[in-house]
């Protein structure tokens, strides 16, 4: 009944883990969700103010424009101007999204050719290896392992492309700071990533929903790196930095080129991001910054209320600098280490090996709860 392509992708991890939360709370568990990294807290209130009046606009009802407003791209190339330095031409330079994952996973249909080879972090968000599969494309693994920070070891990929002419990936996805990880990545790796990716010619598609979530300095873009804009893009989202999950709205920024082949797609695939939502987004992008301050804040204390009981209990993890995940090592089976938990908690926690298979021996644990419910799950580890 099913096309190939869908027969061959494995389950979505979160669409199973939906159904294991849903089976817990029908047996009367009071589940606490540490699975998901969907932020509890409210979108600020000037934002949804901004959306309501915006709703009431006519021209708000029609088509939007492909592209996105520009207005909203003339925010975008604002913001990026303010946090990190970098001048982006609004017209060609910046695509509103329907949400990053919208953009990350057109972005292979217009640049992968059936039976290319696309590089893929792992352990990593699902969407990027499944885009590649729906592209036709072979994802190729990037082992992540905490002997390098968790970044790929782009010292072996430069000697394989040395050593064997035939092997020549087609694209690399990158997300720093990481999903699921908690790693970020500096400056140094993003000059020799785009120089390894402009002397071979590969486009690099870097996700950057996290950045603005860190307890150490912010990460830098990869747009920062000279000439980075010959061969990269950089995918943002609203949707973690002010709360905007819900909402879909996003944006991707870079190479025009690259901009334009993923524009060609969404043109013919959607119609655009909702105008009222994109008036929204300019007022989320323009917030004052103790906006975002206030939720670094709220997330430093989660984590270091999540991460004593962690280290309580035996399990072996580093504080992250960014995002709001905490990666444990369990050294054993993730799934059954999460089964555990739930069984004898009722916390529900991600198996690391639904981010592929160098996450296994891992369980990855988000602080988008309410405080009190992390105070709550930091008791019940204590008590296991």
């Amino acid at each position: 009944m099913y096309a190939d392509r869908i027969k061959s992708l494995p389950p979505y991890l979160f669409a199973e883990i939906d159904g294991i939360k849903k089976r817990a709370r029908d047996s009367g568990v009071d589940v606490i969700d540490l699975s998901v990294g969907d932020p509890d807290i409210p979108t600020p209130e000037h934002i949804v103010k901004e959306m309501c009046e915006a709703v009431k606009r006519p021209a708000n009802h029609q088509y939007p424009s492909y592209e996105g407003k520009i207005e909203f791209r003339e925010a975008v190339a604002e913001w990026y101007r303010d946090l990190f330095g970098v001048d982006l031409d609004p017209s060609t330079e910046i695509l509103t999204l329907i949400g990053s994952k919208e953009g990350l996973a057109h972005a292979p249909l217009a640049f992968v050719n059936p039976g290319e080879i696309v590089l893929v972090p792992d352990p990593a968000y699902t969407v990027y290896s499944t885009a590649v599969m729906f592209a036709g494309g072979i994802p190729e693994r990037m082992p992540l392992l905490k002997k390098n920070s968790f970044l790929p070891d782009l010292g072996s990929i430069r000697a394989r492309l040395e050593q064997d002419p035939d092997w020549r990936p087609r694209l690399i996805f990158l997300n720093y700071p990481n999903n699921p990880t908690g790693a970020v990545a500096g400056i140094d790796f993003f000059r020799e990533l785009v120089d390894l990716a402009r002397e071979y010619g590969i486009l690099v598609m870097h996700d950057n929903p996290y950045s603005e979530i860190y307890f150490d300095g912010r990460p830098p873009s990869i747009l920062q790196v000279p000439g980075a804009r010959d061969v990269a893009v950089e995918f943002h989202s609203l949707s973690k930095t002010y709360n905007m999950t819900g909402w879909r709205i996003g944006m991707v920024s870079g190479s025009s080129r690259i901009i334009e082949g993923i524009g060609k797609v969404k043109s013919n695939i959607d119609s655009g991001n909702f105008g009222a939502v994109q008036d929204a987004g300019i007022a989320a992008l323009r917030s004052p910054p103790e906006v975002v301050d206030g939720l670094r804040a709220v997330y430093r204390e989660r984590i270091e209320i999540l991460h004593s009981a962690l280290c309580d209990i035996g399990l072996e993890l580093s504080k992250p600098k960014a995002t709001f995940y905490l990666w444990a090592w369990t050294g054993g089976d993730s799934r059954e280490y999460a089964k555990m938990l739930l069984e004898k908690t009722g916390i529900v926690v991600t198996p690391g090996v639904g981010f592929g298979e160098h996450g296994e021996g891992y369980i990855r644990l988000s602080v988008t709860q309410p405080t009190e419910r992390i105070e709550m799950a930091a008791e019940r580890l204590r008590n296991l």
